[in-house]
This record gives structure tokens, sequence and C-alpha cells, in this order.
């Protein structure tokens, strides 16, 4: 199945009406906790084959993954498709798009 994408202000609309998918920001700890979208889950993408359990999400979920620009996030995407999640969409644009425009970020304190 192809994976889609999803735009960076229809994600915040989503996670402010209370009803978000499942999202998953796959890059370093030290780029999770400078600030990331509202609600995501963190698991590297070079650690996810050994943590895809913690996605925690039926494989019929929809999940948004993102990392800095890209490419990461698009080989998280293929493992979570190896693992028989059928759902898999990317923020359009990722984490430097959302900053860029100035969305809501979570921060580890």
């Amino acid at each position: 199945m192809p994976i889609g994408s999803i735009g960076a202000e229809a994600l915040l609309a989503r996670i402010d009406a209370g009803t978000p998918p499942v999202i998953l920001d796959v890059r370093s700890r030290l780029e999770f906790a400078a600030g990331h979208v509202p609600g995501a889950r963190h698991i590297p993408f070079w650690r996810l084959p050994g943590r895809i359990a913690e996605v925690a999400a039926p494989k019929d979920a929809e999940i948004v993954v993102y990392c800095g620009h890209g490419p990461r996030a698009r080989l998280a995407g293929r493992t979570l498709q190896r693992h028989g999640f059928a759902r898999i969409r990317y923020l359009e644009g990722h984490f430097s798009t959302w900053r860029a425009r100035g969305l809501r970020e979570e921060k580890e304190r």
C-alpha cells in the first residue's frame, strides 16, 4: 500500500479536536527533547525494528511519521510496513516545516 501524507495544519487541527492519529517522531533524543509535535511518541528510526511493540497501535491504525526533513521517516515507514502497518502517512515538510510555520510544539523539561 502506498504511503500518503498529511499537512501540518491538518494534523494540528486533528490534535486540537482530540482525534489525532498515532504520531511517531523518529528523530534523535536531543532533537525530540528540543521540540516535537504535540502528543508525538518518540522512537528513533534506527531503534524502531527492535521497539516496534512501543508503537502500541493496531495494524490498521493511522500512523503519521516524521523526522527533520524526510529521509529517516521514509526508513521508518518501510519498517512499519514490514511489520504489517498499513495506514502510514508522512507529515508534509516534516518537522522543519512545522517549526518554520510557528506551530505549537511540546518540549521535554
